[in-house]
């Protein structure tokens, strides 16, 4: 559970800015928020049955079983990462963590907080698909990447997890230790749309 009282946002030393464009257009906007909370759930191969079981019945909902789909919980978001691999998005600051030990017990799989070590940045406006498209080789066409799918991506190879909301809206989790200049390159990809930034 990440504690913001003792933490420096990793988006520390960027401002608040609207750059339109040669239109006095803004086509593009941007969001960066610290996440209340940020879990890793993982097993082995022959565990993954059981941890699916597992947290169906901690979660009270069925867990994604493709690698790229998500589902919302009680909790927050779900998203399916790997195999033997799930990242929880907590909505609120609260130790998940703590609760979620209480039914994944050490031969069932593992817990882990990186609530410190990600972040987002959410990306949405008219030219968002031809803004994230310069730096994320993607297709972004929904047959191919579809609502509420995530694809695991990164540029400069720095990795980076895209997860679609709608037609032109994105969330991008990033790691904390690259946020700032992965934010510094989604402005500059997104200037000659015109952008904004707004910082939670």
């Amino acid at each position: 559970m990440l504690d913001s009282t003792f933490l420096r946002s990793p988006f520390t030393g960027h401002n608040a800015v609207s750059q339109p464009d040669k239109q006095g257009l803004v086509q593009v906007h941007l969001q960066a928020h610290v996440l209340p909370s940020v879990t890793l759930i993982s097993t082995w191969v022959r565990g993954e049955a059981k941890l699916a079981s597992t947290l169906k019945q901690a979660l009270q909902v069925a867990i994604p079983q493709s690698t790229g789909k998500t589902v919302s919980c009680s909790l927050g978001l779900l998203m399916r990462t790997g195999p033997q691999e799930l990242m929880l998005i907590g909505t609120r600051d609260e130790d998940i963590q703590t609760a979620l030990r209480a039914h994944i017990v050490a031969d069932v799989g593992s817990v882990t907080d990186l609530s410190q070590a990600r972040c987002r940045i959410h990306v949405s406006g008219a030219k968002a698909q031809e803004a994230l498209g310069k730096l994320f080789a993607l297709d972004f066409r929904q047959a191919a990447f579809a609502l509420n799918d995530i694809a695991l991506t990164g540029h400069h190879h720095v990795p980076c997890t895209v997860h679609r909301l709608g037609d032109q809206s994105f969330d991008l989790y990033v790691f904390s230790t690259y946020a700032f200049g992965q934010l510094e390159s989604l402005i500059d990809a997104s200037r000659e749309f015109g952008v904004d930034l707004s910082l939670n």
